[in-house]
């Protein structure tokens, strides 16, 4: 069988396939698996009663389920989307309307057509590409293009930190200078540039400043700035230091309904100017004739009054906080004494743990524990748009995911500890 171009693009082998299939078979698995790996956000006992009684609701609800048998427009659920309009302006008074929000299905889909829209080869024959201002960065935005190389990376400034006071912990900081300098932004072939806050997969939070000057470089190049905030304020608001969350019309503010704890419902929310909504309103007729209003339904009485941002204040941020705070504890016992530093968790729901100088790259280490029953993501796969050959900080670190319950942390981190203990041993 013969698959064209584009077939061939997105059948072939791929970071995301790799991670959501070993999650997928992870999960049906007769075996146990300590589930370190994936990017499923936890099952909160106390979100879990709060969606359960919103779904009898529905069941109860004869309008409620009328709705969701029929198709929204290719925008979205209208009453949704002016359910978010309001939330926004009570919060940010960003003064939005209905023109600017559209839903997705899900954050992966809006990525896809955001990266296509300002990426790629454009009508008078340039070629354009998606600026990553701070490698590493999100996994999944690596193959979404449908054509071209779409990314350039710039690798971070490496800082020693430290974390409540103590040692052994590092942060990521953009790299001005570099970004600056690149050729790509001088001669006009960058589309756009996108970061995430809180970042996948680091957990590094950009400061405001970061954002003002990342914002000022995209104003001076007109091309848009893409912030993915699944993991951030006001929503699932799994972010520690103080920030301040901005919107106008040259930013585009990319939401999701995933890390509240409804990542089946697959649902997207990107806020811009009308004509980057219409655009996606556009594509999304074309791709799925209208978004999902599954998840449209659930959240539109959470965020009618509030009590979205009540459970992100006090039910989403407090858990995963907790988690990080055991996370570090063992992993620090683990590795007393060895060159292993952890980036400053700063949001997101995971931890970013560097093994300086392993003898054996972490896309070794982490079919090693594969075979021994615990998963994790090795880092080659997040410096997106980077050339790594001569980089070797790119080889040394992984992805924990910290959104398991307290025994699978344990269990799967001291096999990681025995692992890699061993490994420094045959140095």
């Amino acid at each position: 069988m013969q698959f064209s171009k584009f077939g061939q693009k997105f059948t072939q082998d791929s970071a995301i396939l790799q991670l959501m299939d070993d999650l997928g078979n992870a999960l049906n698995s007769d075996q146990p698996i300590n589930m370190l790996g994936g990017g499923n956000p936890a099952s909160i006992p106390k979100l879990n009663e709060v969606y359960q009684e919103i779904l009898q609701d529905i069941i109860e609800q004869y309008d409620a389920l009328e709705s969701i048998a029929n198709y929204s427009t290719p925008q979205g659920d209208a009453k949704f989307i002016q359910t978010l309009v309001e939330f926004f302006n009570r919060h940010y008074d960003w003064k939005l309307t209905a023109d600017n929000i559209v839903l997705t299905n899900g954050s992966q889909n809006a990525f896809f057509y955001l990266f296509n829209l300002f990426a790629g080869q454009f009508a008078d024959g340039t070629n354009k590409s998606i600026l990553l201002p701070l490698a590493p960065e999100y996994v999944g935005y690596a193959d979404v293009h449908i054509d071209g190389v779409h990314f350039v990376g710039v690798k971070p400034i490496i800082r020693s930190a430290t974390h409540e006071g103590c040692e052994g912990f590092f942060k990521y900081q953009i790299d001005f200078e570099a970004l600056e300098n690149l050729e790509e932004l001088k001669n006009g072939t960058i589309g756009a540039i996108c970061c995430s806050r809180p970042t996948n997969p680091t957990g590094n939070v950009l400061t405001d400043d970061e954002m003002q000057r990342l914002a000022q470089i995209a104003k001076r190049y007109q091309v848009p700035l893409i912030v993915d905030n699944a993991y951030g304020m006001p929503f699932p608001n799994v972010i520690y230091p103080k920030t301040t969350l901005s919107w106008n019309p040259d930013t585009v503010l990319c939401f999701s309904l995933s890390k509240v704890g409804l990542p089946g419902a697959r649902t997207g929310i990107i806020v811009a100017n009308p004509q980057i909504v219409q655009a996606i309103s556009n594509m999304n007729a074309i791709v799925n004739l209208s978004p999902v209003r599954f998840g449209a339904a659930v959240a539109t009485p959470l965020f009618a009054n509030d009590r979205i941002k009540e459970l992100s204040d006090t039910v989403i941020q407090p858990f995963y906080h907790g988690q990080a705070t055991l996370a570090i504890w063992l992993l620090q016992k683990e590795f007393a004494n060895f060159p292993v530093k952890i980036h400053k968790p700063e949001g997101a729901i995971f931890l970013w743990v560097w093994f300086e100088d392993l003898p054996i790259s972490t896309t070794k280490l982490y079919e090693i524990l594969k075979e021994q029953g615990t998963l994790i993501i090795p880092s080659e796969h997040f410096f997106v748009g980077v050339d790594t050959k001569d980089y070797p900080h790119a080889t040394q670190c992984i992805r924990l995911s910290i959104a398991q319950d307290d025994q699978t942390l344990k269990d799967g981190i001291a096999t990681i500890g025995r692992v890699v203990r061993e490994l420094y041993a045959t140095q």
